[in-house]
């Protein structure tokens, strides 16, 4: 692949990070040079040599979504700029490579397939599933479901660690089952994709493994790292009952994976790329 004719946009977040890392000589945007949430700016960007766009942009303050100002960014990035990507990728004929959640989803449903029903819980949630349908309107565009992202940034695996080696024993919500996504295996898959030329359309997408609440993954991480830290269990109804403003949020973040997996690509076990990760961090 010709990576010269990629544009990756929200590149200094943990995924376009991962991005540049694997497309080096890809464009990379991000809102300080090319406002996607402006139609105007788009449309005066040059486009001549770009091919594929790789939107990693997203506001993803679950909690933050829930104010007045937030609510506004929320729909601003996850919305209308997916759908101003879209716009231009279907004027121009571009492939756009976009990011979803699990959060589009009220977590009823275990596991979560690529037909499910959109059925958010939260303005975040809300602002992402608006984001993709305005995505799937394009003739060229694959559309990843992604859960409990990990990657270089700000992330929970990252903050476990850091509370650990402060000599914390926090208290972890242990109802909400998923799998983590690491950026590496998200990379992975968009590879997989472009390479292969395949199917356009959603694919979910997480590492594979045994599922595993936030609790679980807490001493996951504590015993990968050697720390002696203890973890508490306890409800998300418990854990956010003096937080009234925070968002509500789905119990189930459970992908079926057969998608993917059927265009043989096999997704990695959670817990190998979490000892990778985790042997960065701690070097």
């Amino acid at each position: 692949m010709d990576d010269t004719k990629f544009l990756i946009t929200g590149a200094n977040g943990q995924l376009g990070t991962a991005l540049q890392a694997k497309y080096p000589n890809a464009r990379a945007t991000d809102s300080d040079d090319l406002d996607i949430t402006d139609r105007q700016s788009l449309a005066s960007f040059d486009w001549g040599n770009v091919t594929t766009i790789l939107n990693a942009a997203a506001y993803t303050n679950v909690d933050g979504a829930e104010t007045p100002e937030g609510r506004i960014a929320a729909w601003r990035v996850n919305a209308q700029a997916a759908a101003n990507l879209a716009t231009i990728a279907l004027e121009k004929k571009l492939l756009l490579v976009h990011i979803s959640t699990d959060y589009v989803f009220d977590g009823a449903k275990n596991p979560h397939t690529e037909d499910e029903a959109l059925s958010p819980l939260s303005v975040y949630g809300a602002s992402k599933a608006a984001g993709d349908i305005a995505v799937s309107m394009t003739r060229k565009h694959y559309l990843l479901r992604t859960s409990w992202v990990i990657g270089d940034g700000k992330n929970f695996v990252r903050t476990m660690l850091e509370l650990g080696g402060k000599g914390v024993n926090p208290s972890v919500v242990a109802d909400q089952i998923g799998r983590p996504t690491f950026t590496a295996e998200l990379v992975k898959t968009i590879d997989h994709l472009l390479n292969n030329q395949l199917d356009f359309g959603t694919y979910n997408i997480s590492n594979a493994g045994e599922p595993v609440s936030w609790a679980g993954l807490t001493r996951a991480v504590f015993a990968e790292a050697g720390l002696p830290n203890t973890v508490t269990d306890t409800t998300t109804a418990d854990y956010y009952e003096d937080k009234p403003q925070a968002a509500q949020r789905p119990l189930n973040s459970l992908y079926d994976l057969s998608k993917i997996q059927a265009t043989d690509f096999e997704p990695t076990d959670w817990r190998v790329d979490l000892k990778e990760y985790l042997k960065k961090e701690m070097s």
